[in-house]
């Protein structure tokens, strides 16, 4: 069991809820765990009771009670032949943020049965880093560019421009079929639901959020259509679900494409998600310089690419 740990919370901490700054002290331990120390008056904010979604100030001292080693997660451990693929991948670095080429097939956290996420594993490939937090997300199956913080006051930068839609992600994907010319945006309300196995999807409805996708046709093959994707609203499974209702799904898509064009695309090489963030656009919060990123995606997708190139 540790002892009672007193920490000051520092200037890029400002800002920050309660719960999320003992979690991001207090590696692995269970979210319950938090909650209920926070509710008993274990935790202290200058020798106050406090709440778990208080907003904490630079300067403040934060008591924390002993915490059994045995209600903590074993610590992340990676071989450093992976922390090296992953550093390999990183497209832009300062003081502040990261962007890095999400490889395809990995979650961007751990939880619902993921054990390790990019971040997790970032974390662990760099012990000394002071902060690390993804300032939005990718589905797990989708690779490319994904932004990291390393300073709170970027995290909130970062997430602010997104929300004031200030930053571009532009995204590539090949769907089945052939895309109409003239539809160059969708505008479709998407409703997110889940299923009683705990699985979640999303459907066009008119109860759901409104959103906007612009779309761009890149390139035609036979039987599939390269497009350019950009989201002006960020709704979970936009594109894809946007696809799938212009009656052109994304290759590779297991939710929302069907049985017979999964099978299809398996037999002539094409077995992945045929989504990837191909570039970010966005004002550096420190500098206001433009950054322009793009992010190369990968051996599956050329090949898979070539094949089609040769039908």
């Amino acid at each position: 069991m540790s002892g009672v740990q007193f920490i000051t919370v520092q200037e890029d901490r400002a800002g920050q809820r309660l719960d999320n700054f003992l979690l991001s002290q207090l590696k692995g331990v269970p979210k319950s765990w938090v909650y209920r120390v926070i509710r008993k008056g274990e935790v202290r904010v200058n020798r106050k009771r406090c709440k778990p979604l208080q907003t904490l100030m630079a300067g403040d001292l934060i008591r924390i009670p002993p915490v059994r080693t045995s209600e903590a997660k074993a610590p992340v451990v990676i071989k450093p032949e992976f922390a090296s693929s992953l550093e390999s991948r990183v497209l832009f670095e300062d003081d502040g943020m990261l962007i890095i080429n999400k490889p395809y097939g990995m979650a961007v956290h751990g939880g619902s049965g993921v054990s390790l996420g990019l971040i997790e594993a970032l974390r662990a490939a760099r012990p000394d880093a002071h902060f690390l937090e993804l300032v939005h997300r990718l589905d797990k199956d989708t690779s490319g560019c994904l932004m990291v913080a390393k300073k709170r006051s970027f995290l909130k930068s970062l997430q602010q421009a997104i929300k004031d839609k200030t930053v571009a992600k532009i995204y590539q994907c090949l769907v089945v079929g052939e895309w109409q010319d003239n539809i160059t945006k969708v505008t479709a309300p998407l409703l997110k639901l889940s299923r009683q196995s705990g699985e979640r999807y999303v459907k066009v409805s008119p109860e759901g959020k409104s959103c906007l996708t612009t779309f761009e046709v890149l390139q035609r093959y036979r039987g599939y259509t390269l497009l350019k994707a950009s989201p002006v609203t960020g709704r979970t499974h936009q594109i894809r679900v946007h696809c799938q209702f212009s009656r052109c799904p994304i290759v590779g898509d297991d939710k929302y494409c069907s049985e017979a064009d999964l099978e299809l695309a398996r037999v002539i090489g094409l077995d992945r998600l045929f989504l990837h963030a191909i570039r970010l656009e966005l004002i550096h919060p420190l500098s206001n310089e433009r950054i322009v990123v793009e992010a190369d995606p990968g051996e599956k997708w050329h090949a898979g690419v070539g094949t089609l190139e040769r039908l």
